[in-house]
């Protein structure tokens, strides 16, 4: 059963005038390790890249409820590749325990994102469906 959705749209531009006047800083604030190497990887698209990552944590946060309050931080949740290559979520700390709070008892849940981009917007669904055990 479908227990939460949440979409966001983030402008391009805007993540690089963020990367333009606060540089390093700003991606180690928002952004983990393995999307900041994604980012790197892309030097052309980087902007882009990080934009969809970013959106996808908006996306998250409205799903479960909180935005970004109650121990839900940007670097609690991060987009990894699965073994297929679809992008999917790696959550820690407050987003992880948020997560878990909104899925029924008996049940475990399943984190469903999708991406795209076309400049100057990028976009980010979730579905968090959550299965018996």
């Amino acid at each position: 059963m479908i227990i939460a959705i949440g979409s966001d749209l983030c402008n391009i531009e805007r993540i690089q005038n963020s990367l333009n006047r606060f540089g390093e800083r700003f991606e180690q604030r928002v952004f983990t390790e393995i999307e900041r190497a994604k980012g790197n990887s892309r030097p052309f698209t980087k902007a882009g890249t990080l934009a969809k990552r970013f959106a996808a944590k908006e996306a998250f946060s409205k799903a479960v409820g909180t935005g970004f309050k109650r121990g839900v931080f940007m670097k609690d949740i991060g987009v990894v590749n699965a073994r297929s290559g679809a992008p999917t979520l790696a959550l820690t700390g407050g987003a992880a325990a948020r997560l878990a709070a909104i899925t029924p008892e008996g049940h475990e849940a399943v984190v469903h994102l999708t991406l795209t981009d076309d400049h100057p917007w990028a976009q980010a669904f979730v579905i968090i469906e959550a299965r018996p055990k």
